[in-house]
């Protein structure tokens, strides 16, 4: 049995200190979004657009100066960046027509999806320890879930089969954006990734907002109060889109949205240190479930990582041994 001690490696905690870095991100542009919403502004893909203009401008640069050529093929990032677009607009859509609760619940469905397409197409194993993580995670969300409702927040929604149509969609789209990144990181170049994610989702999202958000951004009055939460929105995405790579290089895309189901009781954090709401207890113990989680998920990524470590190990000891000559009675 080995000791708590023995998991606490730089890499570890890393992983889980980035990934809850990400999670305050993420809870950063919902605040921003719920700014924008307050003020009658609804564009999610104008908003996005600013965050893939900054992408293609820093990493596109990167790329340029290097003058190297691609390691993956350039068409391979059109299709990616179209569905990291409209994921994200799916997602933001879907609280026009769905409660908040619902979303929160149909988003996890982007876990499972993750891993079993990282099961089909990147071969990764996921062993008791790692899948008991998972489910330790999520049983922490569904009692935040359970609080919402038994605390009587939860709002209907104008069209709730038609939010929770538009969650779903946008969940499973996130998954496939998430491996398709985790493969592209660990097999060709996380700049190169960047550059060129922020290059076609700026292209694709300017031909999308001509076509859907035109009237929208006419009738906005870019006031302080709309520009700051707008500005700060697009900030927090490309820090957050720029993290991104090096968390699924470091652990993989399961990781990534196990950390990520903290930014909902990261906001219960910020509502209680600067509103001063009242919460209810089940989001402490909600918090501390997932964490938990995480940190089990972590041990069993520790524990394939030393396997693995341990067969290489095994098999350069074989090839080293001395090769020894077949008697003669068996050379025939």
């Amino acid at each position: 049995m080995r000791s708590f001690k023995d998991f606490c490696t730089k890499k570890t905690l890393i992983g889980l200190g980035l990934g809850q870095f990400l999670s305050l991100l993420i809870t950063s542009t919902g605040f921003a979004s719920s700014e924008l919403a307050k003020r009658g502004i609804n564009a999610p893909t104008s908003q996005s657009f600013i965050n893939y203009v900054l992408l293609a401008i820093v990493y596109g640069s990167i790329v340029l100066y290097r003058r190297k050529a691609l390691k993956a093929k350039w068409y391979f990032y059109i299709p990616l960046g179209l569905v990291d677009v409209e994921a994200n607009y799916l997602v933001v859509k879907a609280y026009q027509y769905t409660s908040l609760t619902s979303v929160m619940l149909l988003d996890c469905w982007t876990i499972p999806c993750v891993m079993l397409l990282t099961w089909i197409f990147l071969k990764t194993k996921y062993r008791f320890r790692k899948i008991g993580g998972v489910v330790v995670c999520v049983a922490g969300l569904v009692m935040v879930i359970f609080s919402d409702v038994h605390a009587g927040d939860r709002a209907g929604g104008s069209s709730p089969l038609k939010g929770d149509a538009l969650v779903i969609a946008g969940a499973t789209l996130y998954a496939v954006t998430n491996v398709s990144e985790e493969f592209l990181v660990k097999n060709a170049d996380r700049v190169e990734l960047m550059a060129m994610l922020g290059s076609f989702g700026a292209i694709i999202s300017a031909i999308q907002i001509s076509i859907i958000e035109r009237k929208e951004l006419r009738s906005i009055r870019w006031t302080p109060e709309a520009a700051i939460p707008f500005a700060g929105f697009s900030v927090a995405m490309f820090f957050f889109y720029s993290l991104v790579p090096v968390l699924l290089q470091i652990s993989g895309s399961t990781m990534l949205n196990l950390s990520l189901l903290t930014s909902d009781m990261w906001s219960v954090v910020i509502r209680v240190v600067a509103y001063h709401e009242k919460v209810d207890w089940l989001y402490y113990l909600a918090f501390a479930a997932v964490i938990i989680g995480l940190i089990t998920y972590s041990v069993g990524e520790r524990e394939e990582e030393d396997q693995r470590r341990t067969n290489v190990d095994v098999e350069a000891e074989h090839d080293k041994r001395p090769y020894k000559e077949c008697p003669p009675e068996n050379r025939y």
